[in-house]
């Protein structure tokens, strides 16, 4: 092994099967990662000559990922499980070794449409979140005097940003497919839809919810941290043949993007990392929008979790099993997939915890020991002890305080179903 010395450290760096990379995003705050371990040298200091395409949409990162036009790729953490399993597109078989954050997606209503809530339920518009309970009586109205459905947006039918925009609907007694249309917008395209009435709301990451309030044509009535507390939202993907063949190469980006978060997540450096993923090749924001969509802070002790994007801390780089698993039954729950699903060796396939371990070790930095974990059990901030050194939690509690058992995600799912208030376990269609 090669050692690369820079500004009084080392890194370790692997003989490389392959050391130019060209690496899509999309421009997103949670791109952060990838962009400044560009403009920052991370890449480099590891052997990489890094190209980054940016693309308009997920659907173009999936194709060009598959077609080989794409190392690597940010991508949604489901779009990996969908590909491999060929839900809605011919099987691709993926592999994630690295989270990219937690949270920073917001559930965003038009303007109109904010003043038809409060107007009709001023109660629940004064609650924080805001319940789904006030969208479903404007939807009853709506219906009674037969005007066609409102119309949501999200960025891609196998997304966090989907599962967490219908998670939050049935709870408030919302059925997502039948009282409303739910459409895909690309997320650089969801402030000018919703400005000219095309859609009446939408889930997206940041910016893009910060900018609806910046031009005066959104609100936004919910954080998706308020959904599920820390939830995961995208990932690095690579396909799994181009990770077999690149064993060396795949360890040495995991661990240029690790220390790249761990970077980002230092409060000295975050307006520095605003103002280098603003410009014009990378999400092309002014520097007040991100600065304001970085603002939203639910820990006052600022240790674990930043609501609207955390980059490295409380293991937000590694590449828990149980949120494959989690999304797998969401896939399940709203008819995308079948049939259920070897859940373990689904997610055991993807989400590769091995190769996100070998590529940390040499850094030095606290690493899990288990590869997945109860959800929605915590809603303060806590410690995992099962690590190489205890690691600071944040909460990861959901809407409706109910708890995942990644051992029994078919449990989970009945548990739904027999539940009035949340919309049931639906036969696939």
């Amino acid at each position: 092994m090669l050692t690369i010395r820079s500004a009084g450290w080392e890194a370790p760096q692997e003989d490389l099967e392959k050391s130019s990379l060209r690496l899509g995003f999309v421009p997103l705050l949670d791109a952060a990662p990838l962009v400044v371990a560009k403009e920052r040298g991370f890449f480099r200091r590891h052997g990489l000559d890094v190209e980054l395409s940016r693309e308009r949409s997920w659907a173009n990162v999936r194709d060009n990922l598959e077609a080989g036009r794409l190392d690597a790729a940010q991508m949604l953490a489901p779009m990996t499980l969908a590909a491999t399993l060929g839900a809605g597109a011919r099987a691709v078989p993926m592999v994630t070794a690295l989270s990219l954050g937690l949270n920073g997606n917001a559930i965003t209503v038009s303007r109109s449409l904010l003043g038809r809530m409060q107007e009709i339920d001023p109660p629940a518009m004064r609650r924080s979140p805001v319940p789904a309970r006030a969208l479903k009586a404007v939807l009853d109205e709506d219906r009674r005097r037969g005007r066609p459905p409102l119309a949501f947006a999200v960025v891609y039918p196998f997304s966090a940003h989907n599962y967490e925009l219908r998670y939050w609907l049935a709870t408030g007694g919302v059925d997502p497919d039948r009282d409303l249309e739910i459409r895909t917008v690309p997320p650089s395209a969801m402030v000018e839809a919703l400005a000219d009435g095309t859609i009446d709301g939408y889930c997206v990451g940041e910016p893009w919810g910060a900018y609806a309030a910046h031009g005066a044509c959104g609100h936004a009535i919910v954080r998706t941290y308020d959904v599920w507390n820390n939830a995961p939202e995208k990932v690095l993907g690579v396909t799994r043949a181009w990770a077999e063949r690149h064993p060396c190469t795949h360890r040495a980006l995991v661990r240029a993007l690790i220390e790249a978060a761990r970077w980002i997540d230092r409060p000295e450096n975050r307006l520095e990392t605003l103002h280098v993923i603003a410009g014009e090749s990378f999400v092309d924001a002014p520097v007040e929008v991100l600065e304001r969509a970085l603002a939203r802070a639910p820990s006052a002790d600022g240790d674990a979790t930043v609501a609207a994007g955390t980059f490295y801390r409380g293991a937000a780089t590694f590449p828990w099993r149980s949120h494959a698993v989690w999304f797998l039954t969401q896939m399940l729950r709203w008819g995308q997939i079948d049939a259920p699903v070897d859940f373990a060796a689904v997610s055991a396939a993807v989400y590769r915890c091995e190769i996100y371990r070998e590529a940390a070790e040499p850094l030095g930095v606290p690493v899990p020991l288990v590869d997945s974990k109860d959800e929605g059990v915590h809603d303060a901030p806590w410690l995992l002890g099962e690590a190489t050194s205890p690691i600071a939690m944040g909460p990861d509690a959901f809407l409706d305080r109910r708890t995942f058992d990644p051992n029994e995600p078919l449990r989970y799912l009945a548990a739904f179903a027999a539940t009035r208030a949340i919309a049931p376990l639906r036969t696939p269609r």
